[in-house]
């Protein structure tokens, strides 16, 4: 049996037309219990369907040691029909009521080896589109409670204005810089899928989609190989990919010729180099 509860949108910061960051505050102010990389469910009325409640997840951007409201990341449905969600989501004013139902999803941190040890594995995460959304929660949340691991986050827009959290994340990297990365080792890269673009005529970093950061070079080393130092092996790393599945089987035609494997088709003594989630 669904329960839903009742939440306020408290905050709304439109980055474009179709796309903007959302605040929800709990009715009562008791933000649920969840873990970085989690979903949230929510649902609103939908006046064309007499007022049926329309439900759908989304991946909270937001982290747990932020007590304060849940974050998301929201690309407003526009063809080849309008969302039923999200437009009525576009729709709504700081103040208007949602329901939603209790954080839960397994595209969470890896935290074992398989033998019981603490994964040490430096973190890629990997992002298309509003797929940063739970790496953003995974950063914050390692930031805070001081995790040591190499983290990298990659993210893939087709516009520089669809780079949703680059300040956030660049103010994370400078303060890796000044703190020293023996204890807070973080890099933010992104890429641009359409440099040509009038619009994106100012963007001097990555180009292509967000996977080309694993392409080789003709030096043979890929942009993320050259980006961390040395070359990247499933005893060093531990990939998370969220987006399209257009990019995730993109990333896992690099990756599973050099012998990286899914949490979903694990080995038999439970390793994994791979964890993904697909929203398309």
């Amino acid at each position: 049996m669904v329960v839903d509860n009742k939440g306020t949108i408290t905050y709304v910061q439109l980055l474009k037309e179709d796309l903007g960051i959302f605040r929800m505050v709990p009715n009562g102010g008791q933000v649920p219990d969840y873990k970085p990389g989690q979903f949230i469910t929510i649902g609103m009325p939908n006046p064309v369907e007499n007022n049926k409640i329309v439900r759908r997840a989304y991946s909270i951007a937001s982290h747990p040691e932020n007590r304060k409201y849940i974050e998301l990341v929201v690309r407003w449905v526009r063809k080849p029909l309008p969302g039923r969600l999200t437009t009525q989501l576009f729709n709504a004013k700081e103040g208007d009521e949602v329901n939603w139902i209790k954080p839960t999803g397994a595209f969470t941190l890896n935290e074992k080896m398989p033998d019981g040890s603490k994964d040490e594995r430096r973190i890629v995460c990997i992002g298309g589109g509003t797929g940063l959304a739970p790496f953003v929660s995974y950063t914050e949340h390692l930031h805070d409670v001081g995790d040591k691991r190499e983290i990298i986050v990659l993210h893939g827009a087709s516009y520089v204005d669809e780079l949703s959290y680059k300040e956030l994340l660049t103010n994370l990297e400078y303060d890796s810089l000044d703190r020293g990365k023996d204890k807070w080792n973080f890099t933010y890269r992104a890429s641009i899928s359409r440099p040509e673009e009038w619009f994106n005529r100012s963007w001097s970093g990555q180009t292509g989609r967000v996977e080309t950061f694993l392409r080789p070079k003709d030096n043979g080393k890929s942009p993320l190989e050259e980006i961390i130092g040395e070359k990247i092996t499933k005893e060093n790393t531990m990939f998370y990919i969220c987006g399209w599945q257009g990019t995730i089987d993109a990333v896992m035609d690099f990756m599973n010729p050099r012998g990286f494997v899914t949490e979903r088709k694990k080995r038999e003594d439970g390793s994994f180099e791979v964890k993904y989630e697909s929203y398309g």
